[in-house]
């Protein structure tokens, strides 16, 4: 019967569909867009995989391939998917084991490739929970203390009135202040929102002169090319006219991340970035998001932003180690290769002074 086939489909979706397909899913990700993966790696490096069950897609994953000769070794690689939690629907622990072998046979024993998942999952969920038992046969990739990505991450289901309540005190009279400043936020998901917002992100990295692994130019090429439902969130904020801060977020499926945030020379006694973050978690929770993901935290390189975001009371959490796959030994010389020199590039660049690092988007100012 039709209803028990399973399929596996690679590379016969383009951007168009892909971009549809994406938006099925509880689970999807800026990270798992058409654009960001055009915009940030190439086209011509994507590689897609679609699961369907019944003729009805039901798992997919967009990944970056890596491979330096025609000859079958390189990487591959896949960022905060596969995408398996259909909307509507149960979890389904035979859609994310199915995915996950469809996955493994394409790229590692068919490409040959090394393959590298970072999950979007966090320590000590169900999400992790699954995404562990589907790939059990892959090795964890347990990294250095410190280097896996950590954030707070709030949760946006109980009433608003509640989630101000468990604001901390500081934060909270802060919010209280700026909302008597005469403060007013502009909202948008253009070009121009977006541009206005580089201007005080600019400001911001001449004043603190921080490190930082985000391209804003980039993320604008991706808003460019995002279709307008998943484009990113840009508020503004300005104080008599002023443009004193503003901050960019990523909304799709079940959850939000907040990507970016800046403060203008201008608005440093405004407390424009308390305002926006409490008109964002307005605007999320009348989407239906349920997660907010506030970006990288690093206590000890960047206190600033640790407490900023800390004072939203959401989970101090750890995203769950990668997940690697070798298919065969010229893949996996390749990618120690390429860590080392890493390692050393990473080493050289290190400045004598002591410059704020910024692992995540999402920097305060």
């Amino acid at each position: 019967m039709r209803e028990n086939i399973w399929q596996v489909e690679v590379d016969r979706i383009g951007d168009g569909e892909w971009s549809h397909l994406i938006e099925l899913f509880e689970d999807a990700n800026i990270y798992q867009t058409a654009a960001y993966g055009g915009v940030r790696w190439g086209a011509r490096s994507l590689s897609r995989i679609v699961l369907r069950h019944g003729g009805e897609i039901v798992a997919a994953a967009q990944l970056r391939i890596v491979q330096p000769t025609p000859l079958r070794f390189g990487i591959a690689y896949l960022r905060w998917g596969p995408l398996w939690e259909r909307r509507g629907c149960p979890a389904d622990a035979e859609v994310s084991g199915r995915m996950a072998r469809a996955i493994q046979e394409e790229y590692v024993t068919r490409r040959k490739l090394f393959l590298r998942i970072v999950p979007n999952a966090f320590a000590g969920t169900s999400r992790a929970a699954v995404f562990q038992s589907a790939f059990s046969g892959l090795e964890q990739q347990h990294s250095d203390s410190g280097t896996n990505y950590r954030t707070f991450v709030l949760d946006l289901s109980p009433p608003l009135e509640e989630i101000r309540k468990r604001l901390d005190p500081k934060w909270r009279n802060k919010l209280s202040g700026a909302e008597r400043n005469s403060l007013t936020v502009v909202a948008g998901d253009g070009v121009e929102e977006y541009r206005d917002f580089c201007q005080i992100y600019s400001e911001m990295r001449r004043r603190k002169t921080f490190e930082t692994t985000v391209d804003a130019a980039e993320f604008e090429r991706i808003q460019q090319t995002l279709p307008p439902s998943q484009r990113m969130r840009v508020l503004l904020c300005r104080e008599k006219g002023t443009l004193v801060a503003g901050l960019v977020a990523s909304a799709l499926g079940n959850s939000a991340i907040y990507l970016l945030g800046a403060t203008s020379d201008a608005g440093l006694n405004a407390k424009g970035a308390y305002l926006l973050q409490w008109t964002l978690i307005g605007w999320l929770r009348e989407r239906g998001v349920a997660w907010y993901d506030l970006g990288g935290i690093d206590p000890e390189v960047n206190p600033g932003v640790y407490q900023f975001k800390k004072g939203l009371s959401g989970l101090d959490t750890t995203q769950i180690s990668p997940l690697t796959a070798s298919g065969s030994a010229v893949s996996s010389w390749m990618v120690g290769a390429g860590s080392c020199v890493q390692r050393m590039l990473r080493r050289s660049s290190q400045p004598a002074t002591s410059s704020t690092l910024v692992k995540q988007p999402a920097a305060r100012g």
